[in-house]
């Protein structure tokens, strides 16, 4: 099954479940539109896959797409498989690698509601070098 995207979420603080919405709009160099995590850094955009997200289902946590405060859920590979410095084609934008998981270095509001987090171990990070529009469905494909 072709790699692609199960939902588009956006927030408009940091560190709280973000909110699946039916598009986003990709900008280069700066992430999604009103984001709380859009900027001029690395972490622009971030991505989890639906797999993560089942498995914390399975545990007894009552959680879905955004939940763990990811923009993207995706489903197809294997998200922190992918080296920093890879391309993804998403839809019709491109963006590349910039991280691997992350250091939480306190519990925030998405611990302390979904009772755990996947985000730090399993999440990867973007940042935007193509804008356009993304939707629940579009095509992954990696680039380079």
């Amino acid at each position: 099954m072709q790699a692609h995207v199960v939902a588009v979420c956006t927030s408009q603080k940091k560190g709280e479940r973000k909110t699946p919405v039916t598009e986003v709009m990709f900008e280069e160099r700066h992430g999604i539109c009103d984001d709380a995590h859009a900027g001029p850094w690395h972490r622009q955009v971030s991505l989890l896959a639906i797999e993560s997200v089942e498995k914390m289902k399975a545990l007894g946590l009552d959680v879905g797409p955004g939940d763990f405060g990811e923009n993207l859920t995706t489903s197809g590979f294997d998200l922190v498989s992918l080296p920093v410095g890879t391309q993804l084609n998403i839809g019709s934008t491109i963006v590349e690698v910039t991280q691997i998981g992350k250091e939480c270095h306190q519990r925030c509001a998405i611990y302390h509601q979904a009772g755990d987090c996947v985000m730090p171990k399993e999440g990867i990070f973007v940042k935007v070098l193509k804008g356009g529009p993304v939707k629940a469905g579009s095509a992954i494909f990696i680039l380079q």
